[in-house]
This record gives C-alpha cells, structure tokens and sequence, in this order.
C-alpha cells in the first residue's frame, strides 16, 4: 500500500486546508471545506480531482465551499451525524466509533464533543494520522461553544490514548497565541519553552506550525496536562478535579 500524500495551505485568514490523496485509487479528501479557491488550487496544482470531503463540524469557516465543490467534482460529503441538518450537501453521517475506507486506509471516526455538540475527528489508523479540527490544536483546544468543559476533557482524552507518534492536523494557524498562553500557566516546562521558541521562529520566518504529534501535546499542552502537579500549583488547584482545573485553563485561555 501506497503512502498517503498531503498537501496543506491556508484558507480564509488563518484556516487550514488540507488535502489528502490515495495515489494507488485516485481518491482525494478535502479535510473541511473552509473556502473554495484556495482548494481548487490546490488540487489542480497537484492534478488531484477532490473525490469527497471530510467534513468535522458545522462552523461556517469548515463548510463554506462543501456545495460548490460538490457541484464541480460530484464528491462525496462525510460528516457528524449529530450535525446532520446543518452539513450542507452531506452523504454520509458518521457516529462514533464508525469507520470506513478510504481506498485501502481505514479511517475511524472519533465523536469529540466540546467546540460544538457533534465534532467528530478523522483518524487514519495505519497511516497514523489524525485530523483533529477544532478539538486539538498545536498548544491548544477549540473554544467551548456547544459543550460544557466536562465535555471536552473528555474528547481531549479520547485522543490522547492514541499513539504518541501520530501526527496531528488541526484546523487553525494558532499556535503562537497558544505558546504565549500556554508559558503563562506552565511556566517551568522545558520543553514547552524550547518549542515555543521554535514556534516564534517559525512564524516569524511565515511558516506554518502543522503538523504537530500526540507525544509532543502531552508533553507541552496545557489543555491535556489538567493532572500535572506543576500546572496545579501554579492555578492554586491542587485539590480540584481534572475537568475542574481543565475548566479553569480555558477560561483564562479565553479571556488572554
């Protein structure tokens, strides 16, 4: 089997598009649809014709070019089935646990409630690839919208116990804000230090910070570090519960 190839680029003003291709079937997904032509660039320069779309949640800024680009390529739209109504051109409702195959790779659908009330991840399990949205980012996590904090802490752990090499890409360029936050509630970390130091040089010279690596969150990322003894003193929540001291880094994340 083939390795899958990607291709990644910037939509709208700080959206992630992603494309992925099966070269041995021809298949292409559009992870998303945030905006239209940057898309359509892509896949031309890549001479790619996008086959479905993998759509993660129901956020405008993730479903803008679903039926523009359904009206060109005939593709096939796959998204949340607790989001059904509001995926415009859907196919295919996923639910959690469910899985299916793109071309030879198995894809396992992860329901992720938090950013909105039916968030779904795609996880490529063979490929160990994981396409998180609005769930996980670099240093970060969605805004809870749709769902109490309880709620996404749970998500987050859902993803956590997937392999540590699997790489992450995550549906915005916000990863410079998430370092600056993230120095603020763990302080003494090390190695979140250094990577925030590469993360300023990164985008300093404009370049992007996807993917990342499930390994390196857990090492570095607040919002998965709630039982970190460090980060517990530093928030004076050395007795509060994981969901409690979770609900605490979000909310001072929001207000930063």
């Amino acid at each position: 089997m083939k390795p899958l190839e990607l291709d990644v680029f910037l939509c709208r003003t700080d959206n992630f598009g992603v494309l992925v291709h099966d070269p041995e079937t021809g298949f292409t997904a559009a992870i998303d649809a945030p905006e239209e032509a940057p898309i359509l660039e892509a896949a031309t320069r890549r001479g790619w014709k996008i086959t479905h779309i993998f759509t993660t949640h129901h956020h405008t800024d993730h479903v803008t070019a679903n039926l523009a680009l359904k009206e060109q390529f005939g593709c096939e739209i796959i998204g949340p089935i607790n989001e059904a109504v509001a995926i415009p051109g859907l196919d295919r409702a996923m639910a959690d646990g469910d899985s299916f195959l793109f071309g030879d790779h198995t894809v396992n659908v992860i329901e992720t409630p938090g950013h909105t009330a039916g968030h779904i991840c795609y996880h490529f399990v063979d490929d160990k690839l994981l396409f998180a949205a609005d769930t996980l980012f670099a240093l970060g996590c969605g805004r809870l919208f749709e769902r109490p904090a309880a709620d996404m802490w749970h998500s987050l752990q859902k993803l956590a116990v997937l392999p540590d090499e699997t790489a992450v890409y995550f549906g915005h360029e916000y990863t410079l804000s998430n370092a600056r936050f993230a120095l603020t509630v763990d302080p003494d970390n090390q190695r979140l230090k250094s990577r925030a130091a590469e993360i300023e040089t990164l985008r300093a010279d404009g370049k992007f910070t996807i993917p990342t690596t499930l390994g390196l969150e857990k090492e570095t990322n607040p919002f998965l570090r709630a039982a970190d003894p460090a980060i517990r003193r530093n928030l004076v929540m050395e007795g509060k519960t994981n969901e409690e001291v979770f609900a605490e880094i979000r909310k001072r994340k929001d207000h930063f």
